[in-house]
């Protein structure tokens, strides 16, 4: 197609196959085939794509960094607009500010910040594109401190319905600036260019773990939960459900990392280290300089690339003991020996009348099924989705980075917002042109085709 300057397939194309297929970072790929694929290479091939489809009454999806544990972007039908060739940064140090393409990986963005003494709160694994990462709310490093990314968003460019580009701010567009903090696969235009606040970097970073036995899981977990709520903003602390090399029964380990300031350092640990089971402790490391390389690299370890992944989640504020009830199948029954229970110590912040990210809680308690044998799909998928189902009496909704609405539904929005959001998509998408949230009628999984044969999987977890 001469109309745009990247690449432009249609199904029977050289090429199409294997664009599709990375398109989805994941090994696990959606069996879903756009009737085309504009990988872009700047803001007039996105206005050229959504105007060529438009004319033809094709339906828009988007892909930039390709991390959607589903493959949100891939669709069956309509065009795919591939934004993974838009990675430039643009850093003003003396502002404090900087402009990002939507592909531009967190872990190379903060490189190039370091280099300036800034820092952003990118998501943790170091390969996830921005613009899925912000748009999605994005809980990154250190975001109890800083917030969730997507407050950091000062201005958007992003091409509407019409093929228009047009640069948003709180001032000029404050209603798409609105529907960008936080609506994850449900915004309804095309995100080129994110204006963002960014950070001064930290003064230092000490990083602390610690690994539990089996027998002292309930008792690890408990405690955490009811610690967070009295520790620094600034120290982020998590817990991980997995097996160990070496170990016979799964363990717990608790991880901590905190990013020190003048005016808080090493004694945020402290409530870590004066927990009441650490003489218990199989294995530890205790405050240990660290940078964000460091702490990306840990990350990357726990989802390194080419396996196959299920991942769900939900947000959940009710008493720890009820969350461990009703999430007693989930912990017991990790499938594989690469599998983990990411228990995700949040705390709560407040939401802001210019942004529609809402629904958090207290806790993040997050399947993470990771495998490698494709026969192995519907046990993974079973305990990452299926098993979450026991949670519902004490969840509180799902956030978009982990959602599979498609095979689990759920709410990554607040009732007013999900409202309010549905209104404005009226107005600047009247036509539907744009894919929202993937539907249970769109999921290829195994777990899917399970269901339609008529069968309940969770016997075989």
């Amino acid at each position: 197609m001469s109309d745009f300057d990247g690449t432009f397939l249609t199904r029977d194309a050289p090429g199409y196959e294997e664009t599709r297929l990375a398109a989805v970072w994941n090994l696990r790929k959606p069996d879903r085939r756009p009737d085309a694929i504009l990988v872009a290479a700047g803001d007039r091939d996105v206005q050229a794509g959504v105007r060529w489809a438009a004319a033809r009454g094709l339906r828009v999806s988007v892909r930039s960094g390709g991390h959607s544990w589903i493959g949100n972007g891939v669709r069956d039908g309509g065009l795919l607009i591939d934004l993974s060739a838009l990675d430039e940064v643009v850093v003003d140090a003396r502002r404090r500010r900087a402009t990002v393409r939507p592909a531009v990986q967190g872990s190379r963005f903060n490189a190039l910040l370091a280099a300036e003494g800034l820092v952003f709160p990118s998501g943790h694994c170091p390969s996830v594109g921005v613009g899925g990462f912000l748009i999605g709310g994005g809980y990154g490093w250190n975001s109890r401190a800083l917030g969730p990314a997507c407050f950091s968003v000062e201005a958007v460019d992003a091409v509407l319905a019409d093929g228009t580009l047009v640069h948003a701010t709180d001032e000029t567009h404050p209603d798409l600036m609105w529907a960008v903090r936080g609506s994850g696969p449900g915004f309804f235009a095309v995100v080129t260019r994110f204006h963002l606040r960014v950070y001064p970097a930290y003064e230092q970073i000490l990083r602390s773990a610690y690994v539990f036995p089996h027998e002292l899981r309930d008792e690890v977990l408990a405690w955490t939960h009811e610690t967070v709520p009295g520790i620094s903003d600034s120290l982020e602390m998590s817990a991980k459900v997995a097996r160990t090399p070496g170990v016979p029964r799964p363990t717990t380990m608790v991880t901590a990392a905190a990013f020190c300031t003048p005016e808080e350092g090493p004694e945020m640990l402290e409530p870590l280290e004066k927990a009441p089971f650490l003489r218990h402790a199989l294995r530890r490391v205790e405050r240990v300089p660290s940078t964000l390389d460091d702490l990306y690299a840990l990350s990357d370890g726990l989802t390194p690339r080419g396996r196959r992944y299920a991942v769900d989640g939900v947000w959940t504020d009710a008493p720890v003991h009820d969350v461990l009830a009703a999430g007693r199948e989930v912990l017991d029954g990790l499938p594989g020996p690469d599998s983990f229970l990411l228990w995700m110590l949040w705390g709560g912040r407040p939401t802001r009348e210019n942004a529609c990210w809402s629904t958090q809680a207290r806790l993040y308690f997050s399947p993470n099924a990771v495998w490698h044998d494709p026969a192995d799909d519907l046990r993974h998928e079973t305990w990452a989705h299926d098993a979450l189902r026991a949670m519902a009496p004490v969840a509180h909704g799902t956030q978009f980075a982990d959602a599979n609405p498609a095979d689990r539904p759920d709410h990554g929005l607040e009732p007013r917002q999900t409202v309010r959001l549905e209104e404005l998509r009226r107005r600047y998408d009247p036509e539907g042109l744009f894919r929202s949230y993937l539907s249970p009628e769109e999921s290829t999984t195994a777990l899917a085709a399970h269901r339609s044969q008529g069968k309940h999987p969770t016997n075989l977890l």
